[in-house]
């Protein structure tokens, strides 16, 4: 990842990363607090999975566990498919995502003209059922690997290394709180660590879905914002580094993000 924009790039996987930060003007709270965003969309693929779908194809490679003439099979509800089908294309691996045939056409329109190929799992199923589709997938062929988000190391790991020095450098280490909606988990828990280091003060804030609230220890169950709530505790997502849990419901996310196209002028993902 390059830290320096006014140059050449030698593929577009260099573009990854450096994304600015934004403060809110209108949305903000009359109270007077001090709100900033992190503009992950404009990574080249259009959000922060772009950082982990690279860290965890590279890794891979780097170990010797991903060599040419792979297959990668990943189960995904969305932007991690479109990261890592970004990756390989320049690449030149074949990519087979898993996903609830409950995500959306125009999500799927999207991955294909990225050459990417799909298997779909019953919606009812969640996330835990494309989990297990693409783990008996990668067990019928020796060439098959499953970078596997909601276990890789990789997954937080870049955050440690990038999104969470790039949020220090960017707003320094006096920040009061971070919020992040949990998908899984890997955004929240490298960022938080490099933020906590810095200052052990920070107050860490996972979302999630009112409806699938998994993590504030109620059932999983259906809801449309899709890339959170898996259904389950991901094994990367780091649960002693949260303060605080906060439930959204399905409606007051997409009201926050038509408020925010309309007053702040960012479009952003019903899970930003």
């Amino acid at each position: 990842m390059s830290n320096c924009k006014g140059e050449i790039m030698d593929s577009i996987l260099d573009v990854v990363g450096q994304t600015p930060m934004v403060r809110l003007k209108r949305l903000a709270p009359k109270t007077g607090a001090d709100i900033a965003v992190k503009l992950e969309a404009l990574n080249p693929g259009g959000s922060i999975k772009d950082r982990t779908a690279l860290s965890m194809i590279e890794e891979a490679e780097r170990l010797g566990k991903l060599k040419p003439g792979y297959t990668i099979v990943e189960p995904t509800s969305g932007n991690t498919g479109i990261g890592l089908a970004m990756v390989c294309a320049v690449k030149g691996y074949r990519l087979i995502l898993v996903m609830p045939e409950s995500m959306s056409i125009e999500r799927r329109k999207l991955l294909k003209a990225y050459g990417a190929e799909f298997v779909l799992t019953p919606p009812e199923l969640g996330m835990k059922g494309a989990v297990d589709k693409a783990l008996s997938l990668v067990k019928s062929c020796n060439n098959y690997f499953l970078p596997q988000q909601f276990s890789n190391p990789a997954n937080s790991a870049i955050h440690e290394k990038t999104t969470g020095k790039e949020i220090l450098m960017q707003a320094g280490a006096n920040l009061d709180v971070f919020v992040a909606c949990v998908g899984t988990g890997g955004t929240l828990t490298g960022t938080a660590r490099v933020l906590k280091k810095e200052n052990p003060k920070i107050k860490v804030v996972a979302v999630e879905p009112e409806s699938s609230a998994v993590i504030s220890g109620k059932e999983p169950g259906p809801h449309k914002i899709q890339g959170i709530g898996a259904g389950f505790i991901p094994e990367v997502l780091d649960l002693s580094i949260i303060d605080e849990i906060i439930t959204v419901r399905d409606e007051n996310a997409y009201e926050i993000t038509r408020r925010l196209a309309k007053e702040e002028g960012i479009m952003a993902g019903i899970s930003s």
